[in-house]
């Protein structure tokens, strides 16, 4: 299972956000064991994958719900609060198991095409996820939603996430493709003591809780007359004690941004989708001045409307400048490690997100024969940074590996057929919408 990539370019995403020239990526069982020039690396193990272009690791999407490909256009026009009690709700009320499989398939084919590797789930239906995504060979961290609505027991719900990480373990399946967490809706759609129970189910275990905070002025009205805000919530009733991954986070005080990076929360930005539906512009520039973690999420395909994390590095840092007047405010390297490095970093993770020794071996392949690299490679490495973040994006993806195996070769699946794909998502997108 030994394998060498040999690329001229090579970012391996660590901190400074290196540029290696004539680089080499070993990798062995599905995990990198050098990353490198070529020139100090070990005797090739295995056969040489000769790579043009440039290689870099597989993008990090920190917040989604992919399946809603299927929900895609609808109400698009509508701010978040009456576009969800209006249009995503009700829509969602008729969705089977199998169409959150289909929908699932479709977000994770688009996913990859766009070189994003891992994405962080909240949705219904997670077994049918779980399968959909272990289909396309990407890797996904899950949670079914718990939230308090007529009809829906979220003492089950947590009870169901707690029954599944028991019997399969936190990360499971080839290249621990999958990972479980629990996944609070937000704190306006359920009672502290869910939260508080959320939070010690998910201790207990080591488990990532997922959940919306402050994304909309408007939502949490009620919590912040009683608690403050959001954030000061979550701490009282314990659940910011474990692994945190907060979306959004748009609508954050000063006081709140200590809270998180006292207690290591992540942040999950959305610049998208935020600003489709008006939300708001997070501080990302306190928020990384704080040393919070944050990574970049594209949010669900009806609210962005798609799944390119590229759009969403651009954005971040169009957004950042713009809010603050600075156009140094975050640079094209920086842009490029909250895609990477800095989801997994948000998601609590130190095995994805880099191209370094120990961790699993998600790549990603950009030609480099288009407009945006016509200067060629040999060009400041500022320079080189700012054509792949700026110009070049997802257009030039070309190849993608997860955990060593190739599941997308020049564009396409090597696991799952397009057109049947998009053909099974039709038939459940109409029967929604009739």
């Amino acid at each position: 299972m030994s394998q060498r990539f040999h690329a001229p370019v090579v970012l391996p995403c660590d901190p400074a956000c290196s540029v290696i020239r004539d680089g080499v990526v070993d990798v062995d069982d599905g995990r990198i064991t050098y990353c490198g020039p070529a020139a100090d690396a070990p005797p090739p193990a295995a056969p040489v994958t000769a790579l043009s272009g440039i290689l870099l690791p597989g993008l990090v999407n920190t917040h989604a719900h992919s399946p809603m490909t299927l929900l895609r256009g609808m109400g698009g026009d509508l701010p978040l609060l009456r576009w969800l009690n209006e249009i995503i709700w009700p829509a969602e009320a008729k969705l089977r198991a199998e169409d959150v499989r289909a929908g699932m398939v479709l977000g994770s084919l688009e996913m990859l095409s766009h070189g994003v590797t891992t994405s962080a789930e909240m949705y219904f239906h997670p077994e049918e996820m779980a399968d959909a995504v272990l289909s396309t060979g990407a890797r996904v961290v899950l949670g079914g939603p718990i939230l308090d609505l007529p009809g829906l027991d979220w003492h089950a719900m947590i009870t169901a996430t707690e029954r599944w990480v028991d019997a399969d373990g936190l990360r499971f399946g080839p290249g621990e493709r999958i990972e479980l967490s629990f996944a609070a809706h937000s704190a306006y759609m359920l009672p502290p003591e869910a939260l508080r129970l959320t939070g010690e189910a998910a201790a207990a275990r080591g488990a990532l809780v997922q959940i919306h905070v402050a994304e909309a002025a408007n939502e949490d009205e009620r919590q912040r007359a009683e608690f403050g805000s959001v954030p000061k919530l979550l701490d009282q009733v314990g659940l910011l004690d474990g692994r945190v991954l907060a979306a959004h986070a748009i609508h954050l005080s000063d006081e709140d941004i200590a809270l998180f990076a006292a207690r290591g929360v992540g942040v999950a930005h959305c610049p998208g989708s935020n600003g489709k539906l008006a939300s708001g512009i997070a501080r990302l520039t306190d928020l990384r001045a704080a040393a919070v973690p944050v990574g970049l999420g594209t949010d669900g395909p009806a609210s962005n409307d798609d799944l390119d994390l590229w759009e969403e590095i651009q954005l971040a840092a169009v957004l950042a400048r713009l809010s603050t007047k600075d156009s140094t405010a975050l640079g094209a390297a920086d842009a490029l490690l909250l895609a990477t490095r800095g989801g997994a970093d948000a998601l609590g993770r130190n095995d994805i997100g880099a191209l370094e020794a120990g961790r699993w071996a998600d790549l990603v392949h950009l030609e480099t024969d288009g407009f945006a690299f016509a200067a060629g490679l040999d060009v400041p490495d500022e320079q080189l940074l700012a054509n792949v973040v700026w110009a070049a994006g997802s257009r030039r993806l070309r190849d993608v590996w997860v955990a060593g195996e190739q599941v997308v070769a020049d564009g396409e699946s090597t696991r799952v057929d397009r057109e049947k794909a998009y053909a099974t998502a039709r038939e459940s997108a109409a029967r929604v919408r009739s």
